[in-house]
């Protein structure tokens, strides 16, 4: 098992996860890809996106802290998505940054029903993602070098 598909178990089975995806930056072309997807119909893993400025980006891309919104109204201005999410039966968003020593590398994305991200949930999601972090960081590392390798 693979280290997101282990992660998304895990998550899964400490808190509930409807839908789990893990995003890498790309930091010098200013993009984010999706590198894992628990609904790879609706989210596949291919394409990029930019990363944008906005206050969720300050918040968890550059200083590296944790997204929580428990209801749409809190996440719609930052996902042009929320439709597709909220179509998921998703109204409620956390976002955990994985950082190496220096900057946040990518994200792991969790989405579930309303409300659903109490203090205690998002502790021990925050936790999970931290126990994995040399995991994580290394398969993102995989990642990075086999996109390097396609593109020469």
């Amino acid at each position: 098992m693979d280290t997101f598909t282990a992660l998304h178990a895990a998550a899964k089975a400490a808190c509930g996860a409807q839908l789990f995806t893990v995003t890498l930056l790309d930091r010098t072309a200013g993009l984010a890809w999706r590198a894992y997807s628990s609904h790879p119909d609706d989210y596949p893993v291919t394409g990029t996106k930019p990363m944008g400025e906005n206050d969720w980006t300050r918040h968890v891309l550059e200083r590296g802290e944790t997204f929580v919104a428990n209801e749409t109204a809190e996440f719609s201005s930052y996902f042009s998505d929320h439709a597709l999410i909220n179509a998921l039966g998703c109204e409620a968003a956390v976002n955990i940054p994985v950082s190496d020593d220096e900057l946040v590398q990518g994200t792991i994305n969790i989405l579930d029903k309303e409300g659903h991200f109490t203090p205690e949930r998002v502790a021990a999601l925050e936790s999970l993602v931290a126990d994995n972090r040399a995991d994580l960081l290394n398969a993102f590392k995989a990642i990075r070098d086999g996109r390097n390798e396609q593109s020469h």
